[in-house]
């Protein structure tokens, strides 16, 4: 529904507490007298023998124990003093290592396995009507303190210099003309990162390589390219539908020139990251960004010198940017500035965004939350899957958000680094109606489209309009429409992941408590009861 209309790992973290009814206990234990190590009682000794005896009795039983059991209790004794001190001392130092520094690479859990005998055993390790009162219990602010734009721009004062405050007239995609200091000649592309890592687009800056130098302008004795940013950003969910609807868009004559659809540069490569597990590599400068809507800026620039009247329908020609990691994912500023001590992040994406794009589209795509964990599992995790390692991991996760929610407020927990590379499974990803609160804190209401995808998945025909009226484009042919409606569905699950079935009906029933409370809030934000998943 439009606001308008409406107001990695495959490793398992284990619990170190021992349960006694965990313990191998045999069938007759506590019905036998058990002899200890120093037990003062020969087997050849009468019982009644005189007290007198008793140093005698002593000497008897020594001389019964061998060197070797002596020296084995000793080197047993001290091994558990020692693992006792060290357990104590990691305990008192949990909450820092959790909660306070970010890791730069995933750590790596013991692996465990799951039985669905253990199933129900492991539900009793949270307590889930409390989790869920206190949740419910949290107020969360709908009055973010967004940074003031000076401190934005002084994050990196040259992003901001290259992009002008206003873009040209008659033109729907926000775009610029930009002087170009290059020679003749010289290749624009040989150094932008993006075809140096994608072979796709590294073929799209072969073809647009030959036209790029008759597409300059002259203007006073100076050579400018055009310039231009997307028109509109798919930003998420991961596993939400997203790169379904953006392969359909393309099918239409006005979007049908872009070129990657994920370059994640607002979260992570123009900080120098492409996976954080990987740590630094290299910025992408924004140079780089801009180059991957350079097919749309030729076809723009063609139609703006050969006609004069400005009705050309390539001036209509609009851009998207489809990282779904651009709604949530702010961990960059947690590597960059890990000796900051800040509960929440200071700068999210969408203040950079929205500060040089203030117009911009947003589109949201949601499912499910309970659905979309399980289909980020299966996806994600690339061997040992199964619906009760999914369990176990989705037990583990909750603890560790329920254990940081139990001393820190809601937005530090769900944006939390170090908490969100601990985590077996994404849980916070699911929490939609935090990050769209956020969002809505630079953006306004009729900028924003939410989406739902069993909405898109039932009547396709009808949620793809709901987009085209979004984004002001068609009225399509009936081929068109028609081909874009039969279109085969995108990034669909893998056979071999439909094979291993559905989630234990555990997991879900945990899942739906879980997430009910933000759903309910997510609906009350969007005043729509179908964002409940009831």
């Amino acid at each position: 529904m439009s606001l308008k209309d409406n107001k990695h790992g495959n490793n398992t973290q284990k619990d170190h507490s021992h349960r006694l009814h965990n313990l191998p206990l045999t069938d007759n234990f506590g019905k036998r007298s058990i002899r200890t190590f120093l037990d003062f009682r020969h087997a050849n000794t009468p019982e009644n023998l005189d007290i007198k005896g008793f140093p005698l009795l002593w000497l008897i039983n020594l001389t019964c124990i061998s060197k070797v059991k002596v020296v084995s209790f000793l080197v047993c004794l001290s091994l558990f003093f020692l693992i006792t001190a060290s357990y104590t001392l990691m305990l008192d130092r949990k909450g820092d290592l959790l909660f306070t520094f970010p890791h730069p690479v995933r750590p790596q859990f013991i692996t465990t396995s799951t039985t669905k005998a253990q199933v129900s055993h492991d539900k009793s390790l949270i307590n889930v009507k409390m989790l869920v009162e206190m949740i419910n219990s949290i107020e969360q602010s709908t009055s973010r303190k967004v940074p003031n734009e000076k401190d934005i721009i002084n994050t990196d004062p040259h992003f901001f210099s290259v992009i002008p405050r206003s873009f040209l007239p008659n033109i729907k995609s926000p775009c610029w003309y930009e002087e170009y200091s290059g020679e003749t000649g010289m290749d624009p592309y040989k150094n932008n990162h993006f075809s140096l890592r994608s072979k796709s687009f590294k073929n799209v800056c072969n073809h647009m390589r030959d036209r790029f130098h008759q597409n300059l302008c002259n203007i006073d004795g100076k050579l400018f390219r055009l310039r231009c940013l997307p028109y509109f950003y798919i930003i998420g969910q991961p596993k939400c539908g997203t790169t379904d609807l953006f392969h359909r868009l393309l099918m239409l004559p006005e979007v049908k020139y872009n070129t990657i659809k994920e370059p994640h540069w607002w979260t992570r490569r123009r900080f120098g990251y492409i996976r954080f597990k990987k740590g630094f590599q290299e910025r992408f400068p924004i140079a780089d960004y801009l180059d991957l809507f350079d097919l749309a800026a030729m076809n723009i620039q063609e139609a703006i010198c050969g006609n004069s009247s400005g009705e050309h329908p390539a001036l209509q020609i609009i851009t998207g940017d489809a990282s779904a990691s651009t709604m949530w994912d702010n961990q960059a500023w947690s590597y960059l500035h890990g000796n900051v001590k800040q509960i929440e992040p200071h700068f999210l994406a969408q203040d950079f965004i929205h500060s040089v794009q203030p117009g911009a589209k947003i589109i949201i795509m949601l499912r499910d939350p309970v659905e979309r964990l399980y289909s980020d599992y299966l996806y994600f995790t690339l061997a040992n899957k199964s619906a009760e390692d999914f369990h176990q991991k989705v037990v583990d996760s909750v603890q560790l958000f329920q254990s940081c929610l139990s001393e820190r407020s809601l937005r530090s927990c769900v944006y939390n680094t170090s908490l969100f590379n601990t985590m077996p499974v994404r849980v916070t990803l699911g929490m939609y109606f935090v990050f769209i609160l956020d969002w809505l804190t630079v953006f306004q209401k009729e900028q924003i489209l939410v989406l739902r995808l069993e909405d898109y998945a039932a009547n396709l025909r009808r949620t793809i309009r709901k987009v085209f009226d979004f984004l002001s484009v068609g009225p399509l042919s009936e081929q068109v429409e028609a081909a874009l409606t039969k279109r085969p569905m995108s990034n669909t699950r893998r056979a071999k992941d439909r094979s291993l079935g559905p989630m234990l009906p555990a997991t879900r029933n945990l899942l739906s408590q879980f997430y009910q409370p933000f759903n309910i809030k997510l609906a009350s934000i969007l005043n729509e009861k179908a964002f409940i998943w009831t």
